[in-house]
């Protein structure tokens, strides 16, 4: 490719970009629910840390973003995730459980709760990031 190729094609790829054309994929989504009181909650983050909470983010013209740290944090949960995802993992809820988790990437979803048994260590992980980013980034209560 000719440099003149290639500046044309970066500056196109600028383009789109600063218009919003681009977009980083979605590492994941998760959706909590549970019967005290803030347990609901739908956290949206994507490749680039942007996070939406219960459907307010970039959209509504407020920014959440993850510290670097918790980015990396949540692409190794999304890369530990695979192959319960792709397995459809579904583990029911014990007795007395206070919240439940669905979880959906690209590989497929895990649905659990958080006294279920048997889950692997990526699910724990996981509620504690939920649980720390709708406090630490989206202003939560829990």
């Amino acid at each position: 490719m000719s440099k003149l190729a290639l500046a044309a094609s970066l500056l196109v790829l600028g383009s789109l970009t600063a218009c919003g054309g681009v977009t980083a994929p979605d590492l994941f989504i998760v959706q909590r629910s549970g019967s005290g009181p803030g347990a609901r909650l739908t956290l949206l983050v994507n490749e680039e840390g942007r996070v939406h909470c219960n459907g307010v983010g970039a959209r509504s013209g407020r920014q959440f973003k993850l510290s670097d740290s918790a980015l990396v944090q949540a692409r190794a949960i999304q890369e530990d995730l695979k192959e319960p995802a792709s397995e459809h993992l579904s583990l029911a809820p014990g007795p007395e459980s206070v919240l439940s988790y669905s979880v959906r990437d690209e590989n497929g979803s895990v649905h659990f709760s958080d006294n279920s048994s048997g889950q692997p260590k990526v699910l724990h992980e996981l509620a504690l990031f939920v649980l720390q980013t709708a406090q630490r980034v989206c202003g939560l209560p829990e």
